[in-house]
């Protein structure tokens, strides 16, 4: 469905509807290609921008967008369908991103060597990455041994669902095995004594980082976007669990409880904060950082209209947020009429003690497409209900 520009609206400060010039996810995804700054890589840095150009594509039936995928894509594979100079010793979830842009692209096309790809790196997370005593994947072999991530998740869990889907549903075996790495997450990332919590960062399993809790193994703070991953990753694996085994339930129960921390959290503002434990809020050095907020919004977006979350209680929430994003993060000052996207930070690491001023000494980037892409997921949503809601 295509919109029509006077469904493009956002709240002004007074309370009132203006309209936009342009839908804002068509208007950054046109302007990041047009700036030729995506390199063709298998990187997940890259993979995150591909998944809001598939959002965009689907949402516009443009041929454009495919066609774009397809030419950043294809460079990256050889005529067989293997990765070109892929490093056999590097192990590690952020290698698998890639193949769920490749996947989407297999629905569309068909194509072989996509087909070879996706089924490589299947092959690569099941047989060759290293996993924890009690199964869970090892976020980086071998810098991070026996460390669970929440962004890993995200980086191998919607993969892994949509391959299962679409390869071999009535394996049993693969959906358990999907349900468990968010289960370990869940015993150890999340503080079950409080009703609704929120995720830190990651876990040891053997308690050998300095920063791991003598008691769970969990790393020491809440960082936005390690949530944010984790936050996606628990809606979009919901996209291809079948309803019929006990994980879809339990995972649909852990994005509820996550909505409601994220919802709680929600700063007067709109956004969240970089570090979001209650003690660190509005301290020296933490802001409002873009790329989680984006993340949070297309949640709560994508679980209204999946109805996973009541609209009256939750749309709100999501659209002061955006209303935030677009007034903050959205600059207007791209080359040829173009935007660009500000304050995301560069990256989050558990490389050293994990505490605060490790997470607030790394730099904001301009464009970064790890916020990039949930912006225009998020615009996807908000542009949809938008459209629904004046149908």
């Amino acid at each position: 469905m295509r919109l029509n520009s006077a469904f493009l609206t956002l709240l002004t400060g007074s309370g009132s509807l203006a309209a936009v010039e342009k839908p804002y996810s068509t208007w950054l995804t046109d302007s990041i290609i047009s700036y030729n700054i995506v390199p063709k890589s298998r990187w997940y840095t890259e993979a995150t921008f591909y998944y809001g150009v598939e959002a965009v594509h689907n949402h516009t039936s443009s041929p454009a967008y495919l066609s774009y995928l397809v030419s950043q894509a294809d460079p990256i594979l050889t005529p067989n369908g293997s990765f070109v100079s892929w490093d056999f010793k590097d192990h590690q979830l952020d290698n698998i991103r890639i193949g769920s842009p490749l996947l989407y692209l297999y629905t569309q096309t068909s194509n072989v060597r996509y087909r070879s790809a996706i089924d490589f790196l299947h092959d690569r997370l099941l047989n060759h990455q290293k996993r924890t005593p009690a199964g869970g994947f090892w976020h980086k072999d071998p810098k991070y041994p026996n460390q669970m991530w929440l962004d890993g998740l995200f980086m191998a869990g919607p993969f892994s669902a949509a391959y299962a889907a679409l390869f071999d549903p009535k394996n049993i075996t693969l959906w358990d095995d999907i349900l468990l790495q968010f289960q370990l997450i869940e015993d150890h990332c999340r503080n079950t004594t409080k009703g609704n919590s929120m995720l830190k960062h990651g876990y040891d399993e053997l308690y050998k980082a300095v920063w791991a809790d003598p008691v769970t193994g969990a790393s020491p703070l809440v960082w936005i976007r390690a949530q944010g991953w984790y936050f996606m990753a628990l809606l979009d694996v919901l996209d291809w669990f079948p309803t019929s085994h006990e994980g879809y339930k339990l995972i649909t129960k852990w994005f509820k409880d996550l909505a409601k921390a994220v919802k709680r959290e929600q700063d007067e503002s709109g956004g969240w904060w970089l570090v979001m434990d209650e003690q660190y809020k509005g301290k020296k050095g933490n802001y409002i950082e873009s790329s989680g907020t984006a993340m949070y919004t297309y949640g709560i977006l994508k679980g209204i209209r999946k109805g996973l979350l009541e609209e009256t209680e939750y749309f709100g929430v999501a659209e002061k947020a955006y209303k935030l994003m677009a007034e903050r993060f959205v600059a207007r000052n791209g080359t040829g009429g173009g935007i660009n996207w500000e304050g995301t930070v560069r990256v989050g690491s558990l490389d050293g003690k994990g505490d605060y001023e490790y997470y607030i000494g790394i730099n904001k980037v301009v464009n970064d497409l790890k916020g990039v892409g949930p912006f225009i997921l998020a615009s996807v949503e908000w542009e949809r209900h938008l459209g629904e809601k004046n149908l």
